[in-house]
């Protein structure tokens, strides 16, 4: 071996290097000043903005040009995600504490919609397609970045209403933005022409693919409860400690569900609630969520370091209508159609201004915009990319710095 190729600097190794760098001071930094957690995914993404400044970091694939592989990892971010949002809820009853949650997500989520693809329209200059799309794609919330004003892990108790309206919505939220992803599609393929795909589009798109969801995710808890609790009697998998099982048991619900044209994001967040239920009081349940939320953590730390190296080039298309546009969302647009969409829930007022606020953009978005652009080609798809990713970063910001505020409001309700 030569003398100069001693110290020679793979890019690998750099990146390698790198990434550790970004993640330890963005989860450390916030600390100096403040012990919440979110701010760290804002520092994630503008840290790995900065990194593609470092010699010999290489490119990621751009996603407008080759999404498959963000789609893939993104993916499974959400899956992991929805399932820890589900197994996180210690009580399902009464029936009345479901209320806030599902008139978030049957009216204020089509509300959101809606007014983003209008404003899609007539700011963006997007076609219908393109805004309905750009409606469902930033309508969900984030499972993983909204987890500070959510419930905590199972058996902590004390599940105020607020923090369960939130899991719960970001839990189920992102399999029912499913169906208006697939208008888009549909209208983007066939035109605006109801009378020939309408009809086809509710039964299979909305109640098909849902109810199938559904019950899919309810007999994959259930079996997999059976498996880890049950089986063998006198030595049950539960007793070993390891969530590696329960992981591989999502996945096989995930992919069974999507083989039968059902949601999987659906299934795999009724298979956490349904598998919470049993054995409620046993440690497994702790240990299993623990597992899963630091896989979910590192792979959403990743995929905002990633969103962050592409930000320089998604943002050449990127202009103030974008920017306002992000800015009404976050600003205005969620919070109104949460507020119209607790309208008569009995909350305190403190209580619907938190839900109705916090409704922060993430992974999700990535991925229902990777599956799209991979499924259709785009007139807009360069301008979606710029918002989305607008969106994100301002929402991360934003959010990130408002969830003291959240807590605070919490605290003194």
């Amino acid at each position: 071996m030569q003398t100069e190729d001693l110290f020679s600097l793979d890019s690998y190794h750099i990146a390698l290097a790198v990434i550790g760098v970004i993640i330890i001071a963005a989860r450390w930094l916030p600390r100096l000043f403040s012990s919440r957690e979110p701010v760290s995914a804002a520092l994630m993404i503008l840290f790995g903005a900065a990194a593609t400044l470092v010699p010999g970091m290489p490119t990621l694939p751009d996603p407008r040009n080759n999404p498959l592989p963000w789609e893939l990892v993104s993916e499974l971010t959400v899956i992991v995600a929805l399932f820890g949002a589900g197994i996180r809820i210690d009580r399902l009853g009464p029936i009345r504490k479901w209320m806030p949650t599902v008139r978030m997500l049957g009216i204020a989520m089509p509300l959101t919609i809606l007014a983003v693809a209008m404003l899609g329209i007539g700011l963006g200059g997007l076609t219908l397609a393109g805004a309905i799309i750009l409606g469902a794609v930033l309508a969900p919330t984030d499972p993983v970045l909204a987890s500070d004003v959510q419930v905590g892990p199972p058996h902590e108790g004390a599940e105020h209403p607020v923090r369960f309206t939130l899991t719960a919505e970001a839990g189920l939220n992102d399999g029912l933005a499913f169906p208006f992803v697939y208008l888009g599609l549909v209208i983007a393929a066939q035109g605006l022409n109801p009378g020939g795909w309408a009809l086809e589009w509710l039964a299979i798109d909305v109640v098909y693919r849902i109810v199938v969801g559904t019950l899919m995710g309810w007999a994959g808890g259930r079996a997999l409860a059976y498996i880890l609790f049950h089986v063998p009697k006198g030595s049950p998998l539960a007793e070993t400690g390891s969530g590696v099982v329960s992981l591989a048991g999502v996945l096989l619900c995930y992919g069974s569900t999507e083989m039968v044209e059902g949601y999987g994001f659906i299934a795999v967040a009724v298979m956490g609630l349904t598998l919470r239920r049993v054995e409620a009081d046993h440690r497994f349940h702790r240990r299993l969520h623990d597992f899963s939320e630091s896989l979910e953590h590192t792979l959403t730390a990743l995929l905002l370091l990633a969103l962050g190296s592409v930000l320089p080039v998604l943002f050449e298309d990127l202009t103030w209508s974008h920017i306002i546009l992000a800015l009404v969302l976050i600003l205005v647009i969620r919070p109104l159609a949460g507020w119209i969409g607790l309208i008569g829930t009995g909350l305190p007022r403190n209580d619907r201004a938190v839900i109705a606020v916090w409704g922060v953009r993430g992974i999700g978005s990535i991925y229902y915009l990777c599956y799209a652009g991979r499924h259709i080609e785009f007139i807009n798809e360069s301008q979606l990319w710029s918002l989305v990713g607008v969106v994100i970063l301002l929402s991360t910001i934003l959010h990130g710095f408002s969830a003291g505020w959240a807590m605070d409001r919490l605290r003194n309700d």
